[in-house]
């Protein structure tokens, strides 16, 4: 740089190397964080010859050739391992895991935030400090309790393990939501004649979409991707084994059959990602609801 150019010349200077550095360095944690995740996909399609006798990496020195390529994997994994029918136990439970407790957490959040009744402070104090409770703690005595009521090894005891385990969150998420939205739009609405019930779903739901879809992602997430609760409440049944558990089966008995863990990873990988790009715009928003006042 010359030494004589003026101080604006310089600062721009600066900071054009210093927004490159950091473009730079997020490109190259980008590229680092992701590479793993392109050589298992990459080793999905391939056969487990070439798996065995070259890296991933040389796929791509010749990607157009397509004797190195194969949906075999995938065939395999879909019908001879199980996982077609684990993946549908898996959308049988999670889809009643999500709804289920925003349904609920909706309500009771609405309650806290615009209703008074007695007890109301102690009573959300005591959510909230369900948040800090781990769930492996109540493993076993519910696990106890449904083998006496006979919902052990079934959907709805997930269904219902899942929901108790997700209702803090989503209560405490939802009230800083809705207690931040305009008193004077929900004062109006009471003025002219409306109940609770008509200004919770005609008002107070559809401005709490973001939070309900931030809250959505977390939870179908959550579940989707639980191995624990899964060993706990639905056994290993293979009749109601969901994907984590027919992958996790996949280990111990192919511990060396790459090709077919890979395809396995990416079945289970397919919905989550769909959902999080489907609500990610809502996300950040959600997250940040009632973080700020005024």
């Amino acid at each position: 740089m010359n030494q004589y150019a003026s101080a604006p010349q310089r600062s721009l200077w600066q900071r054009f190397f210093q927004q490159a550095a950091v473009r730079s360095t997020v490109v190259l944690i980008c590229f680092f964080w992701t590479l793993p995740t392109a050589g298992m996909f990459i080793s999905s399609f391939r056969s487990a010859n070439a798996i065995r006798t070259t890296g991933w990496w040389t796929a791509l020195l010749h990607p157009f050739t397509s004797a190195q390529w194969t949906l075999e994997n995938y065939a395999t994994v879909l019908t001879a391992d199980g996982m077609l029918n684990a993946f549908i136990n898996s959308l049988i439970i999670t889809i009643p895991a999500t709804v289920i407790p925003i349904t609920l957490a909706a309500f009771a959040a609405y309650a806290f935030a615009w209703m008074r009744f007695p007890g109301r402070d102690l009573l959300f104090a005591v959510v909230v400090g369900l948040l800090v409770v781990p769930l492996q703690m109540a493993l076993i005595p519910v696990l106890r309790l449904y083998t006496g009521l006979d919902l052990n090894g079934t959907f709805l005891g997930t269904w219902l393990a899942h929901t108790g385990f997700g209702l803090p969150l989503a209560i405490y998420l939802f009230y800083n939501y809705i207690s931040q939205l305009p008193h004077e739009l929900l004062e109006s609405a009471f003025i002219d004649g409306a109940s609770h019930y008509t200004v919770f779903i005609r008002l107070v739901l559809p401005l709490s979409i973001p939070a309900v879809a931030s809250f959505a992602i977390f939870q179908f997430l959550w579940v989707w991707n639980d191995l624990l609760v899964a060993l706990v409440f639905l056994g290993t049944n293979p009749d109601v084994a969901i994907v984590t558990s027919r992958l996790s089966a996949m280990v111990g008995t192919k511990g060396e059959a790459w090709h077919l863990l890979t395809a396995g990873a990416f079945v289970t990988m397919v919905i989550p990602l769909l959902v999080f790009f489907s609500l990610q715009r809502y996300f950040v928003r959600g997250l940040l609801a009632g973080s700020v006042k005024g």
